[in-house]
């Protein structure tokens, strides 16, 4: 890919960031930036925005819709998957891409262990309640707790190692599925199973209804990552059978916030379903972390010498 460096390169950033004042100041070092600090309403806008731009500093609305139309520009985000393109498109387009890895560890695992406590302790249900626990009747089950629980976490990235080390602080047995061992073998045993896959190829709807059935009775299912990796309709049945206790989605596929994505309504409404919109990475920490990173991209660009390239 040939890309040519100037001094004073126009720089873009598509949308609202959360710069801190040092962050900005790193970046306008690095050439002419210009700041949007609202949504682009399609890709068109997007475009408009980004036409005469050297970098592009991109978050996900309108480049999921424009990018195939991107030319002879270097992209980078401040999250890590950007599984909603197609990179070798971009790469005809001499487009170079690059990602933030790493920097959701610390908010996805956070929000996976929340949702551990949900399926060993049911805080979900007793969190704001108003029934009286002195009732005879209403005396809340004893539920297991995190000690001595069989976790498998599938996938060996950042997020599920730094999973692991929250989970083996509360007295949990972890285990890990990394490519090449046998999934259904690796989960077997596992009270709960965590997904952090990545989507690829590779990983297309592995976790299917041979999966499912290979879980142990009554265990439970948590996932951070897209659609493309999970049979939802597999997942649903064994719930509907008793094969699995509760399953805890923050649907990773579907646009940050967006409640009326059709996939996050159909999981919604299953009743051992807890999902969330796609926010288990939200926090200062991310953004503070994802846009060290691709700050840290771009001056990597302009000198030369690109990093946390997907698609060279």
């Amino acid at each position: 890919m040939d890309f040519w460096y100037n001094s004073n390169m126009k720089i873009v950033v598509t949308n609202n960031q959360h710069f801190t004042v040092e962050q900005k100041e790193r970046l306008e070092s690095l050439g002419d930036v210009t700041y949007y600090d609202d949504l682009p309403k399609d890709g068109e806008e997007y475009l408009k925005r980004v036409e005469e731009a050297d970098i592009i500093c991109s978050g996900t609305a309108g480049f999921k819709d424009a990018y195939n139309k991107l030319k002879d520009v270097y992209v980078t985000v401040g999250f890590v998957s950007v599984a909603f393109v197609d990179l070798e498109v971009m790469k005809n387009n001499n487009v170079l891409v690059s990602n933030a890895p790493g920097i959701n560890k610390n908010a996805v695992s956070e929000w996976i262990m929340w949702m551990v406590g949900c399926v060993l302790r049911d805080f979900d249900n007793y969190l704001n309640t108003t029934k009286n626990l002195r009732d005879f009747d209403a005396l809340p089950p004893v539920f297991p707790g995190f000690a001595d629980r069989n976790i498998t976490i599938l996938g060996y990235g950042n997020v599920g190692k730094q999973t692991a080390k929250l989970a083996e602080a509360y007295g949990m047995s972890v285990t890990f599925f990394k490519r090449g061992d046998d999934i259904k073998e690796s989960v077997k045993n596992a009270d709960i199973v965590i997904d952090t896959l990545s989507s690829d190829p590779t990983t297309e709807k592995i976790l299917n209804k041979d999966f499912f059935n290979s879980m142990k009775e009554g265990s439970s299912f948590i996932s951070v990552t897209r659609s493309e990796i999970l049979d939802e309709d597999a997942l649903i049945e064994a719930l509907d059978n008793g094969k699995l206790y509760r399953a805890c989605l923050d649907c990773g596929g579907i646009m940050v916030g967006d409640t009326s994505d059709s996939y996050y309504k159909k999981l919604l409404a299953h009743p051992k379903i807890s999902v969330t919109p796609h926010i288990a990475y939200n926090s200062t920490k991310s953004f503070e972390m994802g846009n060290n990173v691709m700050i840290d991209n771009v001056e990597a660009f302009i000198k030369g010498n690109p990093q946390n390239i997907l698609n060279n």
